[in-house]
Parts: structure tokens; sequence; C-alpha cells
């Protein structure tokens, strides 16, 4: 659902899928990110705990993050503003608006 999302969001955009955070760090090697779309409950940790290791690297720290949450905690959004995640969503709220909202686009 997310991925038909962020495709229908922007024409043309590539999207790369994981399913973990080790995955999702080798995916950002491979080079320049818009957006990252996380979900808080992954395998190997939380999607908020993943922002707030972003936000020591200069590079990926101006890449804006959209965590989506099937339950967010408190704790969850406290790190989340932390990291200066751009929005919390509940997987019901993520839209194609609201990524274009996030990435400036219309």
């Amino acid at each position: 659902m997310m991925y038909r999302t962020a495709k229908k969001a922007v024409e043309n955009m590539k999207v790369r899928i994981v399913g973990t955070l080790q995955a999702a760090r080798e995916s950002l090697m491979d080079g320049p990110v818009s957006l990252i779309i996380l979900d808080n409950s992954l395998p190997d940790g939380k999607g908020a705990d993943f922002a707030l290791e972003l936000v020591r690297y200069p590079r990926l720290a101006k890449i804006p993050v959209i965590i989506a949450s099937d339950w967010p905690s408190p704790f969850m959004w406290d790190k989340a503003s932390t990291a200066g995640v751009r929005c919390v969503v509940t997987k019901s709220e993520f839209s194609s608006e609201l990524v274009c909202k996030v990435l400036n686009v219309s």
C-alpha cells in the first residue's frame, strides 16, 4: 500500500522497498534518496530509533522522514520529534497528498 501510494504521489519517482533497518542502511548508500518512509515496527528495530540514527549523519539528516505506525506511542512521538521527522501518521492516514506535502510538490 505504501509503495503504490508513494508511486502515485510523484510521477516517475523511483521507490526502493526494504524489510529491515540493516537493509535500509545499505540502500541509503546506493545513491540519492528524496524521502524515507518508515514503518515503526521492523524485525531488527524501531523506525523512530532509526530516524534518531539518521540525524547523526549530515547527508542523511536532510532527507525528510515520514513514520507510519499502527499504534503511535508517546515514546515514538518523542523520538520522532527529536529526530526532526516531518510527520508521524497511522497507516490509514498515509496518503499520496501527504507525500506531496512533505516533498513540497504539487
